[in-house]
């Protein structure tokens, strides 16, 4: 397969797990390459994301890695094999890659949680206030920036109309539900959206309320996509600097702890209803 001029965060993450395999089987590369038959450089494309690899030769490098893991090696076979070109790729070269490899990620996903503090959760948001959050950037975006933000924002939520659609997990504090963002009839707009959506049967909407006792967990908000296996589970997390994906297993099972801490101490569904219902009254 000719030699990708940049790989997406799939690709790349498909590449990583090869990598892992090589390295649990104690080869180096130029081993790996020996028994492939191959080179060194070809077999550090292909972990690098930048080289394809088809299932057959996938199923043969997992044999040749000595890997028994069956689940394991279906999922990444079934990642080889699909070629599909998303709805994300128009945007590709207008804007940030990080754009991109997030729709992609969650388009792929088993099931979806977030733990949000400050703001509604991109995937609940109204374009309103998805268009007051990214018009308070610093600096101010170009119109056409501005306005191909919120249009990408507003499509990936086909993830939770789609058949069948993601399960979708979120922990949203009280804090973000309250901040009037774009004004008051805009912020009415939001929560009504928020308590449609949580009807879903898919969907599960806790609020973390502000009079939890010693709750400092505020450090957990995140979006967490889960993988074919868990093995290929990925959390997002925005930085001061960009936008980090996480999939180490140490790191996995970090996160996955925090949901289930902030989890047990959120409102349950039908209270959190009521919670958001109350909260819209009173604007």
């Amino acid at each position: 397969m000719p030699r990708r001029q940049q790989a997406t965060a799939r690709q790349e993450r498909l590449g990583a797990e090869l990598r892992k395999l090589r390295e649990a089987a104690g080869l180096k590369g130029r081993e790996a390459a020996a028994l492939l038959g191959t080179d060194s450089a070809q077999v550090s494309q292909i972990e690098a994301g930048l080289a394809g690899v088809s299932e057959a030769r996938l199923r043969r490098i997992a044999a040749h890695y000595a890997c028994t893991d069956q689940e394991l090696i279906d999922a990444l076979a079934a990642m080889t094999a699909d070629r599909t070109r998303g709805w994300w790729e128009e945007y590709r070269g207008r804007l940030p890659t990080a754009f991109l490899d997030l729709s992609e990620l969650e388009y792929y996903a088993s099931h979806r949680w977030d733990v949000e503090f400050l703001h509604v959760p991109g995937l609940l948001q109204t374009e309103d206030c998805a268009r007051a959050l990214f018009s308070s950037r610093v600096p101010e975006l170009p119109d056409e920036d501005l306005e191909l933000r919120v249009q990408h924002r507003m499509q990936r939520r086909c993830i939770l109309e789609k058949e069948p659609p993601v399960p979708y997990d979120v922990l949203v504090h009280e804090a973000a539900l309250r901040m009037r963002v774009g004004g008051r009839t805009a912020s009415r707009a939001q929560l009504a959206r928020v308590l449609e959506l949580s009807e879903a049967d898919h969907i599960t909407v806790r609020v973390i309320p502000f009079d939890l006792e010693d709750f400092a967990d505020l450090g957990s908000a995140m979006v967490y996509a889960g993988g074919a296996v868990p093995k290929l589970d990925t959390v997002v997390r925005d930085g001061p600097h960009g936008t980090g994906f996480i999939d180490s297993a140490a790191q996995l099972n970090v996160f996955r702890t925090h949901f289930r801490r902030v989890e047990a101490v959120s409102l349950a569904p039908e209270r959190s209803r009521d919670f958001i219902h109350r909260l819209s009254k009173e604007l």
